[in-house]
């Protein structure tokens, strides 16, 4: 059974689970794949999975429809973003010129086809089978909706990832059997790292902290950072050093129209630890947890970055 779970390192405790209950098929109603992103979740959901349809030897044919999503018997749900009536999948979004004005999220109507893909007959498979990404990201609705698919799952099987299971429901929690992911030592991080293309020049101290174990967590800021205008990150970390008001007010005018959301929120996490690491003053931090808090809730970004800006840049009182 070791194979099957080959390549996913670091994450002994949540093999050893995953194996027991296919060996000995005392499979759970539904599973809370809890840990940080990228440290081998999806991979994870993707073998356990192919063990549940193949048996705990697995089988290459199913585990390249697997991972090419096309077996009939498994929906894959992950955030999306709602544009002109449409809802898109996060991954998606980019390529489809999808406005991200604001972050993805799992939505009523995707619970409601989960709850109806798990009642209809399977194809090939057992059972019907489903994984939901990011899960925290639910609507109100949309968690009491799937709570509701917990207390009644039928014969199917369903896997919640999700990087943040402190901010889901209690009841929701209660109903999954938790397999936990932890991040990875420093020797695994270069070792799953040794195979993807080097950065150009070295990684900035605070990404390695951001990435706090996970591989896949550093790939993305990477790619955060790289999609980063020329020259807005020396604006920032230059605004808190007798800045103008009319500069304060240029850069949340340039973070707010360069930037969407999502990007507005990653910056945000970099440029508090680059503050930490400068000063170690918890005021800005606290003043970036409004501001991040305003974004999220839909406040208007220029509006809120120019007032969080111009008190960062002491041009006016907090």
């Amino acid at each position: 059974m070791a194979e099957l779970f080959d390549g996913l390192l670091g994450q002994t405790q949540a093999i050893a689970l995953l194996e027991a209950a296919l060996r000995q098929q005392r499979l759970a109603p539904a599973y809370l794949f809890s840990g940080p992103d990228g440290v081998g979740r999806r991979l994870a959901a993707l073998r356990f999975l192919e063990g549940v349809i193949a048996g705990p030897a697995g089988a290459a044919a199913v585990r390249r429809r697997l991972q090419e999503g096309n077996h009939p018997d498994l929906l894959w749900v992950e955030p999306t973003y709602s544009d002109k009536g449409q809802l898109t999948p996060a991954s998606q979004a980019a390529a489809a010129g999808v406005s991200r004005k604001a972050p993805p999220q799992l939505r009523l109507e995707q619970v409601r086809a989960v709850s109806q893909f798990l009642a209809r007959r399977p194809v090939e498979a057992g059972r019907c089978l489903v994984v939901i990404e990011s899960v925290e990201a639910m609507a109100e609705g949309a968690a009491n909706a799937l709570l509701k698919t917990l207390e009644e799952p039928g014969d199917g099987l369903l896997i919640l990832l999700s990087a943040a299971s402190d901010r889901l429901l209690s009841t929701i929690r209660s109903r999954c059997q938790t397999i936990p992911f932890a991040r990875l030592s420093p020797a695994l991080l270069r070792q799953v790292l040794a195979d993807q293309p080097a950065p150009a020049g070295e990684d900035p101290p605070e990404l390695l902290e951001l990435a706090a174990g996970s591989p896949g967590a550093l790939l993305l800021h990477r790619q955060q950072w790289q999609a980063l205008p020329e020259g807005l990150v020396e604006r920032c970390a230059a605004l808190a050093c007798a800045s103008t008001p009319m500069e304060a007010l240029g850069l949340a005018r340039d973070l707010s129209e360069a930037l969407d959301v999502e990007q507005q929120l990653w910056l945000l996490d970099w440029w508090q630890l680059h503050l930490w690491r400068q000063r170690q003053d918890p005021a800005p931090l606290r003043r970036f947890e409004v501001l991040r808090r305003q974004l999220r809730a839909y406040v208007q970004p220029r509006l809120a970055w120019e007032v969080a800006l111009l008190e960062l840049s002491g041009a006016l009182s907090a």
